[in-house]
């Protein structure tokens, strides 16, 4: 008995550990209370209430619904776009070795050249619309996830592969029911990757080339030093971002229960 109570027991968790819930509440109230402490120490950054005001000014204009919409809608597209070209890519790879000789350099190429670098490039090229914004965020997801699964394939255990060869399973089975659930966890990492690739890249896409977004609204706000809607754009980018990495990791959760997790 006393054996399995130790497998119970995550290696350096103890019995009865602290929600995980109750322990994000505590930083996030740890984390304002340094940000109002610093603020009243006469460092140049708006206090809390300051930013709020400001976002519930932004609110009622509907400036921060506009701008929230168009960079969500960017990020969205080019991300999607790029998560499903890099699955597909992926799997090619990792499964038909030519196709990987052929395909690996160019990859590992573009994976040197930083997506803002292409900015200026996308711009010169598709014009100041939509198409370069939502590309240059495509080109950040697709580099991030297609290394993930790549990965994740040509590292699926060749014993599981032989042994369902030997008993008589044809390469579309081998591959829906070996490969990619082997693969899930590659990818959906890579995923996770990507979205912060994509959230990075459209922050610096909206402030060369933009008339909405929140990275515009940034830029726009800083040429007048105001500091609340700054802060107010930043946070309302990391909280969808977190949102959105919240709900890739509950998808992975759901997609690879069978791993063993601490």
């Amino acid at each position: 008995m006393a054996v399995l109570s130790e497998r119970r027991t995550a290696p350096g968790a103890a019995p009865g550990r602290s929600s995980p819930l109750l322990l994000n509440t505590a930083s996030i109230l740890l984390g304002l209370a340094v940000w109002w402490a610093v603020s009243a120490l006469g460092v140049k950054i708006p206090a809390p209430p300051e930013v709020a005001m400001r976002a519930a000014e932004m609110l009622a204009d509907g400036t921060l619904l506009t701008d929230t919409g168009a960079s969500l809608a960017r990020v969205l597209s080019g991300f999607a776009l790029g998560t499903v070209l890099a699955v597909g890519a992926g799997f090619l790879m990792g499964w038909y070795r030519p196709v990987r000789a052929l395909t690996e350099p160019w990859v590992q190429f573009f994976r040197t050249i930083p997506p803002l670098a292409i900015i200026p490039l996308a711009i010169v090229l598709m014009g100041i619309g939509e198409v370069p914004k939502v590309f240059v965020i495509f080109l950040a997801a697709f580099l991030a996830c297609v290394i993930s699964t790549l990965q994740g394939v040509v590292t699926v255990d060749r014993t599981l592969i032989n042994a369902s060869r030997v008993l008589g399973a044809g390469d579309a089975t081998i591959f829906a029911k070996v490969i990619v659930p082997a693969s899930a966890p590659f990818i959906l990492v890579g995923m996770r990757v990507g979205l912060g690739s994509a959230w990075a890249t459209v922050v610096a896409a909206e402030l060369i080339a933009a008339q909405d977004g929140l990275g515009f609204r940034m830029q726009n706000a800083q040429l007048y030093y105001d500091l609340p809607t700054i802060f107010v754009s930043l946070i309302t980018i990391g909280v969808l971002g977190l949102v959105m990495d919240r709900l890739l990791l509950l998808a992975e959760r759901r997609l690879t229960g069978w791993q063993e997790r601490p």
